[in-house]
């Protein structure tokens, strides 16, 4: 690490801020705030927690759709279940709807529907952890808490040069963040790094004519940003098999089961299936004449591959199953399904 040719100056972002902010459905910008406008809690920690490992553009859409849904905590608080988990379909990573449930939950029963404006208890709340407290603190209340995900670990590893490989680096990187956070405009700042690191200081082909700290970045004197952050290898994912069985009654109706809260899918509907690993056993859930479909529903998630074989079946209306409850027609709906499910079913329309 090589300290910079010049301390970063936070105005001079700000001010590159000022006439470049990205604008998004939760933000308030900047000429906004300068005339009054404060961010709405609710729509700052809704945003967060969908954007945990997710892009912004995948986002745009289920934001808009929940927030006109449930426009404010409290009637988030008061959905189904199932009306949220459906609604989440596709983003991913579900347990953060249900922690997002829980703490809409906590947020009307013990808070008043009011988000606290103290980091410590924010961490308290489901699903709420170091990163989701400073951003809510810092964007939402205007506190001076030090904000860091990918983008801002990217800007500080260039702007101190500092090759330690992610994610032993998160700490060193953090100190970095927390020395340059102003007391004026720190949520306005928190949005301005993050804003550089997503459309100046990107992972290629870093755009450092435009950038407002290039003078202070020491990567960009010694020619190093291309290869920073350094990045620790990644394991091998293993790959893990399974069965969907996609059954449909002669009326139309498809066989559905809720899974376990806990796990993978957690809450989800979706098609019965057997466990996922190296040898699963086939489970049917109801006695039919089934039919393997040539394809393989395949599926990526953080720790492994998935690779399904879909069985289909069509079976008489007095047949009943082991486990799940047939779903009539017009009530089934494939967009509420989790992505590995609705691969699933596309397999049986393009065979």
């Amino acid at each position: 690490m090589s300290k910079p040719r010049e301390p970063a100056d936070p105005s001079a972002l700000l001010e590159w801020y000022d006439r470049h902010a990205r604008a998004m459905p939760w933000r308030v910008g900047p000429s906004a705030r300068a005339q009054g406008q404060r961010p709405d809690p609710y729509r700052i920690w809704l945003s967060e927690i969908m954007l945990q490992q997710t892009t912004v553009a995948a986002v745009k859409s289920y934001f808009e759709a929940f927030t006109a849904r449930w426009p404010r905590v409290t009637d988030l608080a008061a959905a189904e279940d199932g009306d949220v988990m459906a609604a989440w379909a596709g983003l991913g990573y579900y347990a953060r709807a249900r922690n997002l449930l829980k703490c809409a939950r906590v947020i009307t029963s013990e808070h008043n529907g009011i988000f606290p404006d103290d980091p410590a208890v924010l961490l308290t709340l489901p699903g709420v952890g170091p990163y989701t407290a400073a951003a809510i603190s810092a964007i939402a209340h205007d506190l001076p808490e030090t904000v860091v995900d990918g983008n801002v670990e990217r800007v500080m590893s260039r702007l101190y040069d500092e090759h330690t490989p992610l994610p032993a680096a998160k700490p060193i990187l953090t100190e970095y963040a927390r020395a340059l956070t102003p007391q004026q405009r720190p949520g306005d700042y928190a949005q301005a790094v993050m804003d550089l690191g997503a459309t100046i200081c990107t992972p290629r082909n870093p755009a450092c004519g435009l950038c407002p700290w290039r003078q202070s970045c020491t990567a960009w004197a010694m020619g190093t940003q291309a290869e920073l952050p350094k990045k620790s290898p990644k394991a091998r994912k293993p790959t893990r098999l399974g069965y969907a069985y996609l059954v449909r009654r002669v009326d139309g109706a498809w066989l559905l089961e809720r899974r376990p809260d806990k796990g993978l899918l957690g809450g989800m509907l979706g098609w019965p299936g057997s466990d996922w690993n190296d040898a699963p056993e086939e489970a049917p859930p109801i006695r039919a004449e089934w039919k393997t479909i040539e394809a393989e529903a395949r599926h990526t998630f953080t720790h492994f591959h998935l690779r399904l074989t879909v069985k289909t079946a069509l079976v008489p209306m007095e047949r009943q199953p082991s486990r799940g409850e047939f779903i009539e027609l017009e009530a089934f709906d494939p967009t509420d399904l989790p992505t590995v499910m609705r691969k699933a079913f596309d397999l049986t329309r393009s065979k």
